[in-house]
């Protein structure tokens, strides 16, 4: 929707009862459709690799295909999900290397936030930041704490100013919400979490850049390893378990003769 009528801004224009005040947009069909798809697989109801069927989702949301294809596009786009040539879509993957290279990623670009927010931080920022850290910290219920975490690392860079920069970290959040939930699934982790961001916060608070930095990428590059090594092992030992089915399963191999 335009804020423009007949040349002149809305914003700027009297507020007098012939020009009413124009409704909040609506969100788009797709982006309703991706928000739920992308739910689903956050809470399990859909596992990694499971098939995701146009037909079926447009059926269950009464639509066409057109905005079904968007929101696969869009989840693509953030990893939720994988399209493959003759395939179709499904629900990605978890890998080691994905959750490591994310927190990566991560770990560099935030340094350079941090280290730019910091000379702009004022007394009103520096508050928000510390109210985000207490609320993420007595969050228990671990979709509410990424969303909680997400708020208060947005917070600490928020006055760094770089708009670009701070779309490519949330892109990386949302990318690496399910990985994040990983590294949650255990009490401990959370603790030493909300400990590390006290220690950023503060650091923050002192205007020490050097140290600012060194435990954010410590804190980022931490969680990278820790959910790399779970879901290491995890597939280590799925795949063990499989091997006596596969073996039980496999049948009799029938001798082979000598010029046949």
């Amino acid at each position: 929707m335009s804020n423009a009528t007949d040349g002149f801004p809305l914003d700027s224009a009297p507020r007098v009862p012939f020009l009413p005040t124009a409704p909040a947009p609506r969100p788009s069909t797709s982006r309703v459709i991706a928000e739920a798809l992308r739910a689903a697989i956050v809470e399990g109801t859909l596992a990694p690799g499971e098939p995701l069927r146009q037909d079926k989702i447009a059926r269950h949301f009464s639509v066409s295909a057109i905005p079904v294809r968007e929101a696969l596009r869009q989840l693509e786009s953030e990893g939720w999900v994988t399209v493959e040539l003759n395939k179709g879509a499904s629900v990605a993957s978890l890998t080691p290397a994905e959750a490591r290279e994310i927190y990566e990623i991560r770990s560099a670009l935030e340094s350079l936030a941090i280290s730019l927010a910091i000379p702009n931080h004022t007394p009103e920022t520096l508050r928000e930041a510390a109210a985000l850290c207490a609320e993420a910290a007595r969050e228990s219920d671990p979709a509410l704490y990424v969303a909680r975490n997400e708020a208060f690392h947005t917070a600490l860079y928020a006055p760094a100013g770089r708009p670009q920069l701070a779309e490519m970290i949330a892109a990386l959040h949302r990318r690496g919400e399910r990985y994040l939930r990983v590294k949650f699934g255990s009490p401990e982790n959370k603790g030493e979490s909300d400990a590390e961001h006290a220690a950023i916060l503060a650091a923050v608070e002192n205007k020490d850049v050097a140290q600012a930095q060194a435990l954010v990428s410590a804190h980022l590059l931490g969680t990278g390893e820790l959910v790399y090594r779970f879901l290491t092992e995890r597939a280590q030992a799925e795949a063990a378990a499989a091997a006596p089915r596969r073996r039980r399963g496999r049948p009799a191999r029938t001798p082979t003769t000598i010029g046949s």
